[in-house]
């Protein structure tokens, strides 16, 4: 399986390192971004406690979430351009290390505003390893296997959803929320030392430079890209940040079923994750319409047949096996758009990516806030459909994707 997501590694390269080690770097890339995402999204459960341990309003801890994302996509720009002569290797592991600072000193925060800095650290680490982590499968693996480990490296996004929040959350029941952090910080540091042990030296092959990230905008493939990647990011996290809420209010489950439905659904990322991955290098137009135009059906029908448990749970499997291909989808969209910059394209990811998860989650809440989760369901129904529409404009005009200027 192919794809154009990255520059491949030479071949020459190959009989120094064993297949085994080359598919160990690439599941410890994956599992470095599955620390960072359990641990970007951690407070969703903890939120509660951890605002009760500060007196400070929800509203005041939800910014232990939107802040990572903003971070996030500032730095993504800035720290790949000032570290681009740096080996990758080294940067995945200092970003890395920062991850582990950063739960540290959660666990360890004697005041409210020290939490605020471990986010900040965190968004950093967001900007950083994902911007150069994204792109790795090519240097990682063989030509024909590339397709694979992309995908394998995008699993962490679900296995994020699916076990990094509903253990965090279970440890901060039974030993309490700094007990959360405490874990996901030695998790972190067991990542570091197989990150040093098994991936390669990495040099930079081309430097990320600002007039390389300002070019990719003149691209029409670029701007496509940064339009449907907000629109389907808007969707999914505008509605998916409050399916909780959704549940409990229209379904009626209680919080031991919902848990439930959510592992389901994390679940059925996981198969779309992969199978987007499987499709996208051959059809990158009509996999990326099929999961918006998916995330669209689950959103507009969840209020109209979420009210049962079945047709909640259904239109979860649906949602789960969509969102799951989207981050794959978008990441690919990106590349091809600029197949010579790998890099400066999983910047320009993850930067719209991390900016819009915020944006949805800040519009989702002032929807809800002022109407309600079946609202919010149906405005993120319209964000999807928009997607699917944009996808159609530039099929219809016949927009090719340039050729890269050096094939493996």
């Amino acid at each position: 399986m192919s794809t154009a997501t990255t520059t491949s590694i030479d071949p020459a390269e190959l009989p120094a390192r064993s297949p085994l080690v080359s598919w160990l770097a690439v599941i410890s890339v994956m599992l470095g971004i599955f620390s960072i995402v359990t641990t970007e999204i951690l407070p969703i459960g903890l939120l509660t406690s951890i605002g009760s341990s500060f007196t400070i309003s929800d509203g005041m801890a939800g910014l232990m979430m939107t802040m990572p994302g903003f971070l996030a996509a500032i730095s993504a720009p800035l720290v790949t351009v000032a570290t681009g002569r740096i080996d990758r290797r080294l940067m995945l592991g200092a970003f890395i290390l920062l991850l582990a600072l950063a739960n540290f000193l959660a666990a360890a925060a004697s005041s409210y505003w020290l939490v605020l800095v471990s986010r900040v650290m965190v968004g950093i680490t967001i900007g950083g390893f994902w911007s150069i982590g994204a792109g790795l499968a090519g240097r990682l693996v063989p030509p024909e296997s590339v397709g694979r480990a992309t995908a394998v490296i995008f699993s962490a996004v679900p296995l994020g959803s699916v076990l990094g929040v509903p253990m965090g959350t279970f440890i901060g029941d039974v030993a309490g929320w700094r007990t959360a952090f405490l874990v996901m910080g030695v998790l972190t540091l067991a990542v570091f030392v197989l990150l040093i042990l098994v991936v390669p030296s990495l040099p930079a092959e081309e430097p990320t430079r600002l007039r390389v990230l300002t070019g990719m905008l003149k691209s029409v493939n670029t701007r496509f890209a940064l339009v449907i990647t907000f629109l389907v990011v808007l969707a999914h996290f505008g509605a998916y940040t409050y399916v909780t809420p959704f549940l409990e209010q229209v379904t009626q489950v209680g919080a031991g079923l919902i848990t439930v439905f959510l592992l389901i659904y994390g679940a059925a990322g996981i198969a779309g994750n992969f199978l987007g991955g499987s499709l996208v290098a051959r059809h990158p137009r009509a996999t990326f319409a099929a999961a918006a135009a998916m995330i669209a059906g689950a959103t507009l029908l969840l209020p109209v047949l979420g009210g049962s448990r079945l047709g909640a749970v259904s239109l979860l499997i649906l949602w789960g096996i969509a969102y799951g291909a989207v981050p794959v989808c978008s990441q690919t969209w990106f590349v091809k758009a600029c197949p010579d910059s790998p890099e400066a394209s999983s910047v320009l990811f993850t930067a719209s990516f991390q900016a819009t998860i915020s944006m949805g989650a800040l519009a989702g809440g002032v929807v809800v806030d002022r109407s309600s989760p079946s609202m919010v369901m149906a405005l993120a129904g319209t964000a999807a459909v928009l997607t699917v529409v944009a996808i159609g404009v530039h099929h219809a005009r016949k927009v090719t994707w340039p050729e890269p200027a050096h094939q493996p």
